[in-house]
């Protein structure tokens, strides 16, 4: 194999979004972020107002992908992302605690919520690697439909673990997937990181979607 042209650094701890680039063919490194998300989101607030769902989804994209930017010294890109779900008007990350999942998942049962996943892409290359100092982001929206589950559907889920551990208590790539029965949008941006909203960001600064993809000799 023949290693990719651009190194991507992935900012995040997710597992799934790890799993989602491999599958397309990139081998990202993985720096885990420490920011302090409820501390970002209070201090962007207090400095601009409310917020929007999908506009808080993208501040914390970008706090990621920038803490972990600084850290960076190899030439590279670093993509950020962060997932919320909304549900009727309000914001959710991951829950707390068990009885918190169990609480959501009785909220969102039968219903329909919208996944806000933030995207935040830097160019930390050096300019005689073409690199371009480009910082930019976007966030993709999709619904998302649940099942209308029973109380002992909710807490068998709840008590594998997996509600706790990923934005809005759901997955759509693992135990969650049969309580998931439709989105409208982009799939791969409800796993954590979408593929054609990153193409679009390699674009902007003149990547292309190959130069991430290592490739046989």
């Amino acid at each position: 194999m023949t290693a990719a042209r651009v190194r991507l650094v992935l900012a995040s701890s997710s597992p799934a979004r790890l799993t989602l680039l491999r599958a397309a063919g990139i081998q990202p490194t993985v720096v885990v972020s420490d920011v302090d998300e409820a501390a970002a989101v209070a201090a962007a607030r207090e400095a601009y107002g409310a917020l929007e769902p999908a506009d808080i989804a993208l501040l914390l994209a970008r706090a990621k992908c920038e803490a972990v930017a600084v850290d960076t010294t190899d030439s590279t890109l670093v993509i950020g992302c962060d997932s919320l779900l909304e549900l009727d008007g309000e914001v959710h990350g991951k829950p707390v605690d068990a009885a918190e999942a169990v609480a959501r998942w009785t909220a969102m049962r039968g219903r329909s919520g919208i996944l806000h996943t933030g995207h935040w892409l830097r160019d930390e290359r050096d300019t005689d690697d073409e690199g371009t100092a480009a910082t930019l982001g976007a966030t993709v929206s999709t619904t998302v439909h649940f099942a209308d589950l029973t109380d002992l559907e909710i807490a068998a889920y709840v008590a594998t673990g997996e509600p706790l551990a990923v934005a809005g208590a759901f997955t759509i790539d693992g135990l969650g997937g049969a309580f998931v029965t439709g989105i409208e949008g982009d799939h791969h941006a409800v796993v954590g990181l979408s593929l054609p909203m990153l193409r679009e960001l390699l674009i902007e600064i003149g990547v292309s979607w190959f130069d991430l993809v290592a490739t046989a000799d």
